[in-house]
C-alpha cells in the first residue's frame, strides 16, 4: 500500500514549485485556441474566424458545463488521499467514468437540438451557419473522450503528480496544435479541419492515458481496477450532490461567456471575431493563473482530510500572493506585446483596428480576476460545492442586467467592462462564503 508522506508546510516555493508542470500544461491548452483563432483569422474571410468562434463557444459551454468530472474529482480524492482511503480513491475514479459515458452518449443524441439552439440564438448568415454545422457534425464525437481526459487531470491533480496531468494535457494540446495546422494549412479544410484536429487528439491521448493510468494504479495502490461494489448509496449521493452543485456553477459560467458572444453578435460579425481574437488574452491569463488554482485544490483537500488547520490557512495565504504577483507580470507582458500578438492572429485590417481599441481591458482584468480563479480552486479542493454553485449564480445574474445595459450606451466597451465587473463580483461573493470551509476543521 502507498505510504508517501507529504511535508505540512506548503511554503510559496513549494506551490510554485508544484504549481509549475501545470503551467505549462495551462498554457498549451489556450495556445489550441490561440491557434485555431490564427488559422481562421487569416484566411482572409471572418466568416471561418465567425463560425469557429460561435461553435467552439457553444461546445465549449456543454463541455465546461460538465468541468465537475474534474473538479469533483479532485476534490473527493485529495481528501481520500489525506485520509490514505486508497480504494476509495479507485473507486471514484471509476464511478466517474461510468458517468462520463452515459452524458456523452445523451449529448450526441442532442445533436440535432443543440443545432436548432444554436440557429436560433446567434445572428449569423446562412454560408456561416452551414460552417457551424460542419464543425458540431464532427466535433461532438470528441466529447466522450475531453470528459474521460478530465476525470484523469482531477485524479492525478488529487493526488498531487501534477508533472502526470501537465503531460496528458500537453500531449492532447500538442496533438490538437499539430493536426489542427497540418488539416487546416496541408488539407484546406478550414473549420472541418479544426473539429478533426480535436477529435483525433482526443482519442489518442485517452488511449495512451488510460493505459497508463491502469498500471499506474496497480503499481502504486496495489489495487487492481475493478468495477465491482461501486454502486455504493451513500457515496452515489455524495457525489451526486457535489457534481450537480458544480454543473450548475459551470453551466452559469460558461454561459456568461457564451453571453459575451451574444452580445457581440448584435454588433455585428466583426465584433464577434474581434473579441474572440480578445478573448483569448483573458483565457491565456485565466489557464496560466489557473495553475496555482489546479495545484492548491489538491493540497487544501489533502489538508482537510488531515484535519491540519494551520496548513491550510498557509496554504490560502501563499496561493493568493502568487496568483496576484503573477496576474501583474501578465498584465506587463500584454502591454509590452498586445498589437504584435494581434497582428498574428489576424491579417484583417479592420479586426486590427477595433482589437488596438480594447487594449486597457486586456491589460486590467487578470489582476482582478486572479482573485476570483484562486478563490474557485479553495473551495473546489474543500468540496464546498454549494457556496461555489451560490456564488456564481449571484455573479452571472448581475453580469447579466449590467451587460445589457453597458453594452446599450458604451458598445462593445461596455461588454467588457462588464466582463471586469463580473470578475469583481465572483471574488465578492466567494470571500463572502470563505468562513463556511473553516467549519470542516
Amino acid at each position: 500500500m502507498l505510504t508517501t508522506n507529504f511535508s505540512s508546510k506548503f511554503s510559496k516555493k513549494k506551490i510554485l514549485i508544484l504549481s509549475i508542470p501545470v503551467f505549462f500544461s495551462n498554457l498549451a491548452i489556450p495556445m489550441v485556441g490561440i491557434v485555431d483563432t490564427g488559422l481562421m483569422g487569416n484566411l482572409s474571410q471572418s466568416k471561418y474566424l465567425v463560425a469557429t468562434s460561435i461553435a467552439t463557444s457553444v461546445v465549449t459551454m456543454i463541455v465546461w458545463s460538465f468541468g465537475f468530472l474534474r473538479m469533483g474529482t479532485v476534490g473527493i480524492v485529495a481528501q481520500a488521499f489525506g485520509k490514505r482511503d486508497y480504494r476509495e480513491i479507485v473507486k471514484t475514479l471509476l464511478r466517474n467514468f461510468i458517468l462520463a459515458l452515459i452524458i456523452s452518449f445523451f449529448l450526441i443524441l442532442s445533436l440535432p437540438l443543440i443545432k436548432i439552439l444554436v440557429q436560433n440564438f446567434f445572428r449569423s448568415s446562412n454560408e456561416t451557419e452551414v460552417l457551424i454545422n460542419n464543425y458540431l457534425n464532427i466535433r461532438i464525437f470528441s466529447v466522450p473522450a475531453e470528459f474521460i481526459i478530465y476525470i484523469l487531470v482531477g485524479f492525478y491533480l488529487g493526488i498531487q503528480k501534477t508533472k502526470i496531468s501537465s503531460m496528458c494535457v500537453i500531449l492532447l494540446s500538442t496533438l490538437n496544435i499539430f493536426f489542427s495546422s497540418l488539416l487546416v494549412l496541408t488539407l484546406d479544410l478550414n473549420v472541418v479541419g479544426v473539429a478533426l484536429g480535436t477529435l483525433f487528439s482526443t482519442l489518442i491521448t485517452i488511449t495512451i492515458f488510460l493505459i497508463y493510468t491502469y498500471f499506474f494504479i496497480i503499481k502504486k495502490f496495489q489495487i487492481l481496477p475493478k468495477f465491482e461494489n461501486l454502486l455504493i448509496k451513500s457515496k452515489i449521493i455524495r457525489l451526486f450532490k457535489i457534481n450537480f452543485d458544480i454543473f450548475l456553477r459551470t453551466i452559469f459560467l460558461t454561459f456568461a461567456f457564451l453571453w459575451i458572444t451574444y452580445l457581440s453578435s448584435k454588433l455585428g460579425e466583426d465584433y464577434v471575431a474581434v473579441n474572440t481574437i480578445l478573448l483569448q488574452f483573458i483565457i491565456m491569463a485565466a489557464f496560466f493563473l489557473d495553475a496555482y488554482a489546479f495545484t492548491t485544490e489538491g493540497i487544501i483537500g489533502y489538508t482537510i482530510g488531515r484535519k491540519n488547520k494551520k496548513t491550510f490557512f498557509t496554504v490560502v495565504k501563499n496561493s493568493i500572493f502568487l496568483s496576484i504577483f503573477t496576474a501583474l507580470i501578465i498584465a506587463l507582458i500584454y502591454i509590452l506585446f498586445f498589437k504584435n500578438i494581434i497582428n498574428i492572429l489576424t491579417d484583417i485590417e479592420i479586426l486590427r483596428f477595433i482589437s488596438y481599441k480594447h487594449f486597457f481591458w486586456i491589460i486590467i482584468i487578470p489582476p482582478i480576476a486572479s482573485l476570483c480563479y484562486q478563490l474557485d480552486g479553495i473551495f473546489i479542493g474543500a468540496s464546498q460545492t454549494k457556496e461555489l454553485r451560490n456564488a456564481m449564480i449571484i455573479s452571472v445574474l448581475i453580469f447579466l442586467i449590467i451587460s445589457i445595459y453597458l453594452s446599450r450606451i458604451l458598445g462593445n466597451h461596455g461588454i467588457w467592462f462588464s466582463l471586469l465587473l463580473f470578475m469583481f463580483l465572483r471574488s465578492i461573493t466567494l470571500n463572502y462564503y470563505f468562513k463556511k470551509i473553516l467549519r470542516k476543521f
